[in-house]
């Protein structure tokens, strides 16, 4: 079985994060975890730049379990482990999958703006890991079983079709003519359009893509591909008595319907797998959009066919 780096923006003692640790090493999976000390929620791709950071061993006598809590943010913890952290820490240990998560609440639409989850996930992308957020849509952790049932098979999913080991770790070979890449400010070339699945494979494993993971509350056992959906934070600040202070939190959300989107897929109860650029518009390393719509168009039911 094969060694996952584990984070999360929840904190290292989060049940969500130590039950899929505990899930993923009963399935015989090697896990080592980088997560923050305390609670990072929503500081999206915050670092914590000239400031020492306190890295703690925590306990753990399973074997196959190596567990670091990190005094900063998701992105710092993703950064710690693979710009040097591994090799002084754990040396000898290469893992081949990085997870991020199981977020305690949804992390559906614009959330993927000021999720500390899935930035965690793109800051590994970046570094040149293929990774996975993942959520579970629902801020009462009660019956989030099922969202580590879910999780699960999607890693093991992801699993099956990576390389043994990241070929491109911290990216010392740049090929930005690749065909899964962008032609921008040039149409797209649709170079890939011979072989598809195994374009979307190669960006996957070398971190141009993500997948974002939403399992429901009530989660009917299917999956769906989708895209970003669209909901909307209304009244989202209160004020105090004397206009002094005011606190973020909406009280409500508004949803416009969106063909295949993750927030309509979450209202029906399908887990939504939305497949997600690491890299912004205009970057050179940026997906080619148009393979993007290409595995949206070809994934009508269940994970991405390209899985």
């Amino acid at each position: 079985m094969a060694w996952i780096l584990l984070t999360n923006d929840d904190g290292i003692e989060a049940d969500s994060l130590q039950d899929l640790v505990t899930a993923l090493h009963e399935r015989g999976h090697g896990c080592i975890v980088f997560a923050p000390s305390e609670n990072n929620s929503a500081v999206s791709m915050k670092i914590s730049l000239g400031k020492p950071l306190a890295v703690t061993k925590v306990d753990d006598e399973r074997e196959r379990v190596h567990q670091f809590s990190i005094g900063g943010t998701p992105c710092d913890c993703i950064i710690a482990a693979l710009d040097g952290g591994l090799q002084k820490l754990v040396p000898g240990i290469m893992p081949k999958l990085v997870v991020s998560g199981i977020n305690l609440g949804p992390n559906l639409s614009q959330d993927a703006y000021h999720s500390g989850t899935i930035a965690a996930a793109r800051e590994a992308g970046m570094y040149g890991m293929p990774a996975i957020a993942s959520s579970w849509s629902s801020f009462d952790p009660e019956g989030m079983e099922v969202a580590i049932d879910a999780t699960i098979q999607l890693i093991e999913a992801a699993l099956a079709i990576l390389p043994d080991e990241p070929a491109n770790l911290n990216r010392p070979h740049v090929d930005v003519h690749a065909p899964h890449l962008t032609s921008w400010p040039n149409e797209s070339k649709r170079q890939w359009k011979s072989d598809p699945i195994s374009a979307l494979r190669k960006s996957f494993a070398a971190g141009e893509i993500l997948l974002n993971l939403n399992v429901p509350r009530g989660w009917n056992g299917s999956f769906a591909t989708t895209r970003l959906g669209m909901r909307w934070y209304r009244s989202a600040i209160t004020f105090s008595n004397d206009t002094s202070t005011f606190q973020l939190g909406a009280a409500r959300i508004d949803v416009d319907e969106v063909d295949r989107g993750d927030v309509d897929s979450d209202i029906v109860g399908v887990a939504s797998v939305t497949c997600m650029p690491s890299w912004p518009q205009t970057h050179p390393l940026e997906m080619d959009m148009s393979l993007l719509g290409w595995a949206l168009e070809n994934s009508r039911d269940g994970l991405p066919n390209w899985l």
